[in-house]
């Protein structure tokens, strides 16, 4: 891992650099006494332009870099050599490496016979794109610019809507170098851009990080990821229309929930400044283009809090100045215990097994009210405005509240209480700026609350399945003095404000 005050930097073996290379088997003594080390890395600069299997007449057997296999360790004073390295089939049991890159070819007997993959048609002519311009992610990484160039081509021929092409899957999770990434994306950009100059092209769909997005420093001791990517990038004039980034904030589903929930509006702001001060844009549309409680399926995914965090994440996002968020796990799935503490997954419909019976979970309620309820399901810009919590006069952590002004012209509260045991009592005034007096809802006013009166998980193991799954209460409401909030819930009050 690296760490922002940490010195972290590779160093070459004295016998390291080898420039006489000729590919197969070959042993070679990097230093004359054993060291002491963490990581091995590998840079290949040169293909050796010999095919592994000699009988191949395939073009790509000569192409690229690659190994088959490494063995690493030491050699004793009887020139016996002991492997440090664990051969295995299985990725739980060998040693971790990781690659910058993999084959992007595939054959027909690679197909996976019990995977469904729905085409692109399927995708952009279903209820999905709601009638809107969709954001397509093609692969740069894991695929060829023929086979990219391909697909936009395809989808700009059957005239879909496109609101955009984001070039990138995680590459600095990949632990690929930015300049490296931004040669292929440069190289992307610039054919799209040839291709339909209209197409609005970025990305790079930037995996989860902590507080500050690192890699090796190059000559200049430079250590951000992203600041390098984008000089190389704009040095060489190619589009970066958008920036795009992932967020799955904690690994451990085993944790207490309710201190995650509370940092969950942090760590994304912490996120967004990082970047801001690594160059990325202001003035052109950030798109949070995937996002979940975490990457591992626990039970926080599949319970009350998974609704929290979901309301929260896309409240804190929208009023930090992002443009769109799109949640991962639309498709049906299964339960599974990843860290082996909790039954759970990234989905807001279950499927169970040997049932044709499809669980509505509460990601999917969050997702409605959101959608429903605090926005106007309208393809129309909403407003975003700050709002400030206090609570027995210091800043409130356990609630959250986030506001817009609406294209119907109410003004829509979405109100979160964390707290999985207290009633949060809100009272909710506007101050109106020209003449700095405070105003509140006239009548009448919609609540709509989404509580554990509508949902609860019945935990029992891979059979665990919500035992109340109902949609959010909808109550309308002459001018009360304040609002209630349940424990563990969330809330979104709507209406007209006299004045605004």
């Amino acid at each position: 891992h690296l760490h922002p005050d940490g010195k972290d930097n590779w160093r070459a073996f004295p016998h390291g650099t080898i420039d006489r290379g000729h590919g197969g088997d070959e042993k070679i003594k990097l230093d004359n006494r054993t060291r002491p080390v963490r990581f091995i890395r590998i840079l290949l600069s040169k293909s050796s332009g010999r095919a592994t299997n000699r009988t191949s007449s395939d073009v790509r057997d000569l192409l690229g870099l690659g190994i088959r296999e490494i063995d690493v360790g030491v050699i004793d004073a009887k020139n016996r050599f002991t492997d440090h390295v664990k051969h295995r089939a299985g990725r739980a049991d060998q040693t971790i490496t990781y690659t910058s890159s993999t084959d992007p070819w595939h054959r027909a007997e690679d197909i996976d016979e019990k995977t469904e993959q729905p085409g692109l048609d399927f995708i952009l002519q279903s209820k999905l794109p709601n009638g809107l311009p969709t954001l397509v992610p093609v692969s740069v990484l894991y695929d060829t610019p023929e086979n990219a160039i391909a697909e936009v081509e395809y989808l700009l021929k059957r005239k879909y809507l496109l609101e955009g092409i984001e070039l990138g899957e995680e590459p600095d999770g990949q632990w690929v170098s930015p300049e490296d990434y931004a040669v292929l994306y440069s190289g992307l950009a610039s054919q799209l851009h040839q291709l339909n100059p209209s197409l609005k092209i970025g990305g790079p769909s930037l995996q989860n990080f902590d507080s500050q997005l690192l890699t090796w420093p190059d000559q200049s001791g430079n250590r951000s990821w992203m600041n390098r990517f984008l000089t190389f990038v704009h040095h060489r004039n190619v589009p970066f229309d958008f920036f795009s980034f992932e967020y799955y904030p904690f690994d451990d589903v085993c944790a207490p929930s309710v201190q995650q929930l509370v940092e969950t509006p942090n760590v994304l702001a912490e996120m967004m400044k990082s970047l801001h001060r690594d160059g990325v844009p202001g003035n052109i549309p950030w798109f949070m283009t995937e996002y979940g409680y975490s990457v591992f399926g626990g039970r926080r995914e599949v319970d009350l809090e998974d609704a929290i965090f979901v309301a929260d994440t896309v409240g804190a996002f929208l009023t930090l100045g992002g443009k769109k968020a799109y949640l991962y796990g639309y498709e049906p799935n299964y339960l599974i215990d990843e860290l082996k503490c909790s039954w759970g997954n990234l989905m807001m419909l279950q499927m169970q097994q040997n049932s044709d019976t499809v669980n509505v979970l509460s990601a999917y309620y969050a997702a409605s009210m959101i959608s429903h309820d605090w926005m106007q399901p309208v393809g129309r810009e909403h407003d975003v405005y700050q709002v400030s919590i206090t609570s027995n006069g210091g800043k409130s952590q356990l609630v959250t509240a986030y506001a817009v002004r609406r294209p119907d012209n109410r003004w829509s509260l979405l109100a979160i209480n964390k707290s999985p045991t207290r009633e949060a009592r809100l009272t909710v005034t506007f101050t109106v700026s020209q003449s700095k007096q405070s105003v509140t809802y006239a009548a009448p006013i919609d609540l709509v609350q989404f509580t554990n009166q509508q949902y609860e998980w019945h935990d029992d193991g891979p059979n665990g399945y919500p035992s109340r799954s109902l949609p959010p209460e909808h109550l309308v409401l002459k001018s009360p003095a304040s609002y209630d909030l349940p424990p563990s819930s969330v809330s979104v009050i709507r209406g007209f404000v006299p004045g605004l």
